[in-house]
């Protein structure tokens, strides 16, 4: 959260100053106050219990309409998030490159524009392959990033200050007035030789609606609520008051330190790179300063380049959720043969940025016009959704301040006015970034013709469905999977399926359980994509057409036998969690596998077994059967069970401990196991000094045997 909100620094102020002028640092500190209050709309959206994402909500509270308009804007928010995040990047390390090169006499040049294009596009390229592959970055790396980030806002907070006091006579950037306020042909767009920029009003509006973008990222603390810990709402309070206040004095305070220090006739040149430019015009040894200069360069790059990442990952959540509504085609989110994941939606996000990053050429001023066109319209419609369920509902946790109570009714002052600021925002800009609207417009309207087609489409697919012969189901929604809610027994055998036309395992499981002894639940996992939303799935998105398809054959093979057998459906991330998750709350005895068509029964074991070592201490210990209809069954003991030794080892022990006994000093006391813990103890202390090749040689000539 903080990496996605805090980045903004690195080019906020000199997209605002050129739209602007001089005033353009008290405009980011007002929206740095402002995001007080739209921070107030995110909480009380999440504290809400409502199912199904930003899709559900809004088409809830204004109809299906308003809900495909709503999330095409907040996609065109995270479509231009990673092109002028990775493009200012290569701006800051392009512009470095360029000084190095002039301060060590080399004959070489880079154009900036087109080597931030360049770097873009190398960025954007490798995270889409990380996320091809379904490998996101940790977020102990973005925890990283956020310490160095931090050391490089703390040194300018305290040097740029020193540097004011021992030059003397700073002064403060002129206020944001009419009169002060410098706009540009392109920062008023349609509105340019009309009388309304010259009202006092609408122009500090439009200046305001220029830096606006310094609030980008809010988004993400609603795709990260599904994971704050207990409790849910005091933490998610405090994660974002901590990310408004490190916001304003990151961004606010370092845009405002760039106009008092970087003289009027040098801070043109740095307003792609604008803390770079800061850096070199702070008092004290110009080497020092280079070094800082580098220093800011790098931070930069490291957090520009991440915030691609969320960008693909909130894009694709996103857009994974309306599929899941049934207004995107299945098509979409068919997975990868290999990795599973819904490539073709981050191809799609993918495509489009690559697009972007070539049309802009590398104008960070232009991608950032565009870039508040996502923003500001996303926010407006969030916070309209958050409104109009005001009254409609009255569970909310929590509710935006100022709240006036007349009889019975209450009416939300302060949420109301922040909506009511936001839509006079969000026309400001859309009349006076001319390119910007044209745009995003364009872009909305076809992902809102995508929605609309789609829908269609999987109406009359799911009527043909309809009509073949499956069961009815009632879903029952409970928190987590519990031995009480589903009425199983201790010791139950738990079966994980997802594709009907692979379920020899349930087969063989139905045939060989002794009914009398052990209950039958069968388990599918739903996958659900990380950054999917602060809502979980809602029952329509949770129990699909494919799910009934999927435990109708379940059913139809539980009849044939004459067994009964307990369903479950199960959303997550991870499903070798899910399972063992899963087997853990029923307390099962056997947890049973198919063979996966991307994986052998090795590497599926392999990866449940490690998913059951991540849960924490106590770990219920049962089986894993893998069961393949082409080769023997793959058995595991999951948690500390007695090896199964073969004779040649125990005859082996036996060998050892006959040799040992022979020791006087030994003798009658010395048993089996304990020749056992001593060969483990040795074996410990190779693996931990220089022996340790040599052991492993000898472990993978003992599997090559066996």
């Amino acid at each position: 959260m903080l990496s996605d909100l805090a980045s903004t620094m690195f080019y906020i102020g000199g997209i605002t100053e050129q739209a602007v002028g001089k005033s353009a640092p008290w405009l980011v500190l007002a929206v740095m106050v402002f995001s007080f209050a739209v921070r107030s709309i995110y909480l009380e959206s999440c504290s809400m219990f409502v199912r199904g994402g930003v899709y559900v909500v809004v088409r809830d509270a204004m109809g299906p309409f308003m809900a495909k308009l709503s999330v095409s804007a907040l996609v065109v928010d995270y479509v231009l998030t990673g092109p002028i995040s990775s493009v200012s990047a290569g701006q800051y390390l392009g512009h470095l490159i360029n000084e190095l090169a002039a301060l060590t006499n080399v004959k070489f040049h880079l154009d900036p524009p087109t080597f931030a294009v360049f770097f873009g596009l190398v960025v954007t390229g490798y995270f889409w392959w990380e996320n091809t592959k379904g490998i996101h970055e940790s977020s102990g790396k973005a925890l990283r990033i956020m310490q160095i980030t931090t050391v490089m806002v703390g040194t300018l907070l305290v040097w740029c200050p020193l540097t004011l006091l021992l030059r003397g006579g700073a002064e403060l950037p002129p206020a944001p007035t009419i009169e002060n306020l410098r706009f540009t042909k392109e920062s008023l767009g349609w509105l340019d030789g009309t009388v309304w920029p010259t009202i006092g009003a609408v122009g500090v509006l439009i200046a305001f609606g220029h830096s606006l973008l310094a609030m980008s990222g809010f988004e993400t603390l609603a795709q990260v609520y599904r994971e704050i810990g207990y409790p849910k709402l005091k933490n998610l309070k405090v994660t974002a008051n901590i990310v408004c206040v490190y916001a304003m004095l990151s961004t606010g305070l370092i845009s405002l330190f760039a106009v008092m220090i970087i003289p009027d006739a040098v801070r043109p040149q740095y307003y792609d790179n604008l803390i770079g430019g800061l850096s070199m015009s702070l008092a004290g040894p110009y080497m020092l300063k280079l070094a800082f200069h580098i220093f800011v360069v790098m931070v930069g790059v490291l957090i520009l380049s991440g915030a691609v990442n969320t960008s693909i990952i909130g894009a694709n959540g996103v857009l994974n959720r309306v599929a899941e509504d049934g207004v995107l085609l299945d098509w979409f989110r068919k997975p990868h043969k290999r990795f599973g994941t819904t490539f073709r939606i981050v191809n799609l996000i993918t495509i489009a940025q690559v697009l972007t990053i070539l049309g802009s050429r590398g104008d960070v001023l232009l991608l950032g016009e565009a870039y508040a066109f996502g923003v500001v319209w996303s926010f407006f419609l969030k916070g309209l959704g958050v409104l109009a369920l005001r009254f409609q509902r009255s569970d909310q946790e929590y509710r935006v301040p100022l709240n006036l109570r007349v009889g019975r009714h209450e009416l939300p002052l302060g949420l109301g006015t922040a909506v009511l600021a936001l839509f006079f925002v969000a026309i400001a800009n859309l009349l006076t970034k001319q390119v910007a609207t044209i745009y995003g417009v364009s872009f909305t309207l076809l992902l809102f013709t995508v929605f609309l087609v789609s829908e269609k489409v999987n109406r009359r697919k799911q009527g043909r469905l309809a009509e073949k012969t499956t069961e009815e189901f009632n879903l029952e929604y409970q928190p987590e999977a519990a031995r009480e809610t589903l009425q199983s027994r201790p010791g139950c055998v738990l079966v994980a399926v997802r594709d009907y036309s692979r379920m020899f395992h349930l087969r063989k499981v139905l045939e060989k359980t002794n009914m009398r002894r052990h209950d039958i639940v069968v388990m599918t996992v739903r996958n659900v994509t990380t950054a999917g939303g602060e809502y979980d799935l809602h029952e329509s998105q949770l129990f699909t057409t494919y799910e009934k398809e999927l435990f109708s054959h379940v059913v139809a093979l539980a009849e044939k036998e004459g067994k009964h057998v307990e369903l479950l459906t199960v959303p997550a991330v991870d499903p070798f969690v899910a399972m063992v998750q899963t087997a853990t709350n029923l307390q099962a005895s056997r947890l049973v596998t198919g063979v996966s068509a991307r994986m052998s029964g090795e590497e599926l074991a392999h990866r449940i077994g490690r998913a059951w070592e991540s849960m924490p201490e106590p770990r219920h210990a049962f089986s894993l059967e893998v069961i393949d209809p082409d080769r023997p069954s793959t058995y595991v003991n999951l948690g500390p069970h007695p090896p199964r030794l073969w004779p040649e080892d125990l005859d082996r022990l036996h060998e050892l401990w006959l040799k040992l006994t022979g020791d006087q000093r030994l003798g009658s006391k010395l048993h089996h196991r304990d020749v056992v813990g001593v060969a483990l103890q040795r074996l410990e202390r190779d693996l931990s000094g220089a022996e340790r090749e040599e052991v492993l040689r000898d472990v993978m000539n003992e599997l090559q045997k066996n």
